[in-house]
């Protein structure tokens, strides 16, 4: 495998390590992760240490998140194990992030104890719901009573809590989730990440709404969700930084900040992506294809781009309008060397006239209407 430079101005001070362990393969779920061979787990972690060694000099990191699959379904000695392997590599800084996903079912008072002792400062739970029929739906292993206590284990312990949260589940209510909003504000997490569901490609879900077994909510119910999270937790005194993301005061994720902000990072292990000066790369998302190549000291990278200046800049705009910031738009083009209405064109005044972001003192925002459709937007805007 080729050296991977962290010498460059831009050097990264963020990392991603892919864990693709499961117990159990959720119907909706299309990210990398396989369930029933925990016996590759000792490969997977040789490898994702070779990957590492082609890192030309350690690599301080100021946010380093371990994510998956599901990251605490390794036993302690193993997960112990590649976090020391990450140290040597990836050391982190004075007052650094340190996160780690985790299911319920997994955190018991131990783990959550060496969790702490391997300097995690933040656990991010999936949750997804605490509605009983919502959790079978999801297949997921966890219930109400699970989720509650691994929430309790987290904050007892110290670690900053983040949780996940899906809505537009077929089925679902207007009151489900708002029951599940509130349920999950009694619990008082940090951050919250709330996401529409997605039937993806590939998945048991989506054969599932071809076949008629289950259909997708209109559009209309799932706007009236979003919407009622943006008003629920807005009037709870959560921020609403990012169109996914609330927070409270000083609990934003700084390591999906690295991403908003169009900065560079490293990632390792299966499906993986990076992004290093001006190239990204995403690493195979077969699990049995990436030890083949890094077993044999190949390049595990299954798609590599270097991006123009402009494409470069068209996602920095993207990125910068999801947060509720919005762009400045004179920061914006000495960053980019493109301005806003020059990538925007006909677009920019379109938008206007539709009140779906506005466009005041140079800075350039979303609109309430514009975060509820921001999804039809962001394709417009990356064209070229």
């Amino acid at each position: 495998m080729s050296d991977t430079n962290t010498t460059s101005p831009d050097a990264p001070r963020s990392a991603y390590v892919h864990v693709p362990f499961c117990r159990h393969h959720c119907g909706y779920c299309n990210f990398t992760v396989i369930a029933g061979r925990d016996d590759l787990a000792e490969s997977m972690l040789a490898a994702i240490q070779l990957e590492l060694s082609g890192l030309d000099q350690p690599c301080p990191l100021d946010t380093l998140y371990i994510g998956g699959g599901t990251p605490t379904h390794l036993p302690i000695d193993w997960l112990t194990r590649l976090v020391e392997s990450l140290r040597v590599h990836l050391p982190l800084q004075a007052g650094s992030e340190f996160t780690v996903e985790a299911n319920p079912v997994d955190l018991q008072p131990e783990l959550v104890e060496q969790l702490v002792s391997l300097g995690v400062t933040r656990v991010s739970l999936g949750v997804q719901s605490f509605q009983a029929d919502k959790l079978k739906l999801l297949e997921r292993d966890h219930d109400a009573v699970l989720a509650r206590r691994a929430m309790q284990l987290v904050q007892d312990a110290g670690l900053d809590l983040s949780i996940d949260l899906i809505f537009s589940v077929p089925g679902e209510s207007l009151e489900d989730w708002h029951a599940d909003l509130k349920e999950a504000t009694r619990g008082q997490p940090g951050h919250l990440s709330s996401y529409g569901l997605t039937v993806e490609q590939g998945t048991p879900l989506l054969a599932s709404v071809r076949n008629g077994e289950l259909q997708e909510l209109d559009s209309e119910l799932q706007r009236q969700m979003y919407v009622l999270a943006i008003d629920e937790l807005g009037s709870g005194g959560w921020e609403h930084y990012e169109v996914s993301s609330f927070a409270r005061p000083d609990a934003r994720c700084r390591h999906n900040q690295t991403y908003w902000d169009g900065s560079s990072y490293l990632a390792f292990g299966p499906g993986a992506s990076r992004f290093l000066d001006g190239r990204r790369e995403t690493n195979h998302r077969s699990v049995f294809t990436y030890l083949k190549r890094v077993q044999s000291g190949e390049s595990p990278v299954m798609e590599s781009e270097r991006l123009s200046a402009e494409d470069a800049a068209r996602e920095r705009l993207v990125f910068g309008l999801r947060r509720m910031q919005g762009v400045e738009s004179g920061q914006f083009q000495q960053q980019t060397g493109f301005s806003v209405e020059q990538l925007m064109g006909p677009l920019l005044d379109h938008y206007q006239e539709l009140e779906l972001v506005s466009f005041s003192q140079g800075q350039l925002q979303l609109t309430r209407e514009g975060i509820l459709l921001s999804d039809s937007i962001w394709p417009q805007l990356l064209r070229t």
